[in-house]
């Protein structure tokens, strides 16, 4: 029976530390894994743009990019959600007056707000992205400016209440801890992106598998028949169905064996 995996990216697929780059073992892993004809999915919270030619080149079948805001399935766009522009810019205004500080997030690009205070997330994201030859000068005083989704940094003078509590009448709030949360237009989800994905090939969710590290990859877990967390990703191995070892010592070529993908 075919199988299919979702994969997270970062801290699954690509280490947050050291020098980023996909491990042999995972990279072995996905080609064996492929040859025995499974599909292979990469889903994660970045949008289209952000995700690097080094993960393409290892010959995903799809993505679910954006947290389900846009899906794309052997190379062919199958779904796309973006925000509005009036619900667009009531959001940056919204965020001036409770004190957060976004990165608004596009599938062709990343808009920062520079009327806003600095906050050390998002200056070091804009600093990474400008490093990588990325376009960090957009910003939400751009004609085109709009977003399908964006991350808000936050702390003590930050009206956090209220800003969650006017955010959530149109968005998911995503907690990510550090005193960040990751902001998705309701109804899209990781675990929307998979059901979207599964119903395009006719697979059940019993031939669908999860592997993720952080608490943004919990709506795949609820999506799939069998969830698997990274040794690394400590705060999701609760509830997971199985944890595989650390990105570092081989875990996605572990899960990918331990459950016949190979």
């Amino acid at each position: 029976m075919k199988k299919i995996m979702f994969f997270d990216i970062d801290g699954t697929l690509v280490p947050e530390d050291g020098d980023r780059r996909v491990p042999e073992s995972t990279v072995r892993a996905i080609e064996k894994a492929h040859r025995a004809g499974n599909l292979l999915y990469v889903n994660t919270g970045r949008p289209r743009v952000n995700v690097d030619d080094d993960l393409r080149e290892l010959g995903f079948d799809g993505y679910v990019y954006g947290c389900g805001t846009e899906l794309e399935c052997e190379g062919q766009q199958i779904y796309y959600r973006t925000v509005g522009r009036e619900l667009c810019l009531k959001t940056v205004e919204l965020l001036h007056s409770c004190g957060g500080v976004p990165m608004f997030e596009r599938r062709d690009g990343v808009f920062f707000d520079f009327h806003c205070r600095q906050l050390p997330v998002v200056e070091d994201i804009r600093q990474g992205f400008a490093a990588l030859g990325k376009n960090v000068d957009r910003s939400t005083d751009d004609e085109d400016f709009s977003f399908d989704k964006f991350i808000v940094c936050f702390d003590g003078k930050t009206d956090i209440g209220r800003l969650r509590r006017e955010l959530e009448k149109d968005f998911f709030w995503i907690d990510r801890g550090s005193l960040f949360a990751e902001i998705v237009p309701r109804p899209c989800s990781k675990a929307t992106g998979i059901a979207k994905v599964l119903e395009h090939y006719g697979l059940d969710r019993s031939q669908a598998y999860a592997v993720g590290d952080s608490l943004n990859d919990l709506p795949m877990f609820d999506a799939v028949g069998t969830s698997i967390a990274m040794g690394n990703g400590t705060m999701l191995i609760p509830y997971a169905d199985y944890v595989t070892d650390d990105i570092h010592k081989g875990g996605i070529y572990s899960a990918l064996e331990h459950f016949g993908f190979f």
